[in-house]
Parts: C-alpha cells; sequence; structure tokens
C-alpha cells in the first residue's frame, strides 16, 4: 500500500478536525500531495471508522489510482488547487464562524494579524454546488494572493506547504471569524491596514520555517 504514512495523518486530522469544531458528521474533508498523487479521504465515511487502506489514491485530475473508496466528492476543488498553487496539503471545513460569514458573503475583515497565514482578508467564493467543477473554479478565483478561502453557504478551505501549516491555518481562520462576528455584535471595531498586516508577515517569516509560505497581503 502506497503512502501509509500520508494515509494514517490524514485519518488523525479528520479526528482532530471533529475534535476542534472545524466540521461535524462525515463533512469536510483532507488531502495531502505527494509528487502527482493526492491521497484525500473519501467520501461519506465517519471518520471514527477509517483505516489507512479506505483512503483513496487520485492523479491530479481526480482519477482513481488505489483504494477501496469513493474520494470525497471535493476532490475537483482539491485537485485544481494542486494544479494551479504550490499547495502540498489541503484543508476543508464547515466551522461555524465561518459559515457564517460566508452566508453573509462578508470577506474576513483585517480584526487581528492572525489573517496573516492566508495572506490577509479571506475572500468569499460565490455558491455553487458541492463537487462541482464551478464551486472549484470561484474558489481558485478568490484565492488569488491567498491561501485560504470562505465558500458562502459552505465552509472554508485552507492550504499550505504540508498538513500541519494547512490545518493550523484553518484554526487560525475560524478564530478570525469568530472574534469578527462577536467583536460586532458589540460596536464597530478597529480593523488593520494591509500594510501592518503584510509587516507580520515578514516578522513571522523571519524566524518560523512553517510561516514562510505566507502569502502577500498588499492586495488586501
Amino acid at each position: 500500500m502506497q503512502f501509509q504514512a500520508e494515509r494514517e495523518a490524514i485519518i488523525e486530522s479528520c479526528l482532530q478536525m471533529c475534535a476542534d469544531n472545524l466540521t461535524l458528521g462525515t463533512s469536510g474533508n483532507i488531502s495531502i500531495r505527494v509528487g502527482d498523487l493526492v491521497a484525500i479521504s473519501p467520501s461519506g465515511v465517519p471518520y471514527p471508522d477509517l483505516t489507512p487502506e479506505m483512503i483513496p489514491i487520485v492523479d491530479l485530475h481526480g482519477n482513481l489510482v488505489e483504494g477501496v473508496c469513493k474520494p470525497s466528492s471535493e476532490t475537483p476543488l482539491h485537485t485544481l488547487i494542486y494544479r494551479e498553487t504550490d499547495a502540498q496539503a489541503i484543508v476543508h471545513t464547515h466551522p461555524v464562524y465561518g459559515v457564517v460569514l460566508g452566508s453573509l458573503r462578508t470577506e474576513t475583515p483585517l480584526i487581528h494579524y492572525m489573517v496573516a497565514p492566508m495572506g490577509g482578508a479571506v475572500r468569499v467564493a460565490p455558491y455553487a454546488q458541492f463537487g462541482t467543477q464551478e464551486l472549484a473554479d470561484n474558489v481558485l478565483k478568490a484565492a488569488d494572493g491567498r491561501s485560504g478561502v470562505l465558500m458562502e453557504n459552505h465552509g472554508a478551505i485552507t492550504w499550505g506547504k504540508d498538513l500541519a501549516t494547512a490545518y493550523s491555518k484553518a484554526k487560525y481562520l475560524e478564530w478570525c471569524c469568530e472574534v469578527w462576528c462577536k467583536a460586532a455584535m458589540i460596536g464597530d471595531p478597529h480593523l488593520l491596514t494591509a500594510d501592518q498586516v503584510q509587516d507580520v508577515i515578514n516578522e513571522l517569516a523571519n524566524y518560523s520555517p512553517n510561516l514562510a509560505d505566507y502569502p502577500t497581503a498588499k492586495e488586501a
């Protein structure tokens, strides 16, 4: 069986995704790129039931290469991001506050400097049915200069140079969405400027190699 470590890492992160309230049930999906192949969580299987051999392997166009389960319905979205960016891992979640902002069609404002991992204000991709090429195209367009996107009436997606980076971005994104939602309920929150966020990106990249792949915030 190919990619034992990657398959095990996907299962571990799927379970953690539920524990961190980033999704529920069988929703959401996680993938890791290895060369020209992708290990991705399967469709419709409860995460506690997953075993490594159940994690499908697909090529960069979504064709099944190995596995006993059907790949995630969002495989077209994952493979498009892999073809068009330097992403090596992708985490797709259904987090409460991310869904709230996405449903309001409100990009994540520069409410805190931890929008830096995604490159600035995270845009909202227009709604399209899950698993469709239209959704994948909408997300890619909204991702220009970013490594995270909110999806209208759907969820969030983040990516990075490894699974740990992609997952941490998912957590940062949801935290920033929550802070904004709660602050906006109280008053008119102060926002950072794009230049201030860029300064943080530059500073973090200087001392943390895990943050070196942050995109620019200048287009925020």
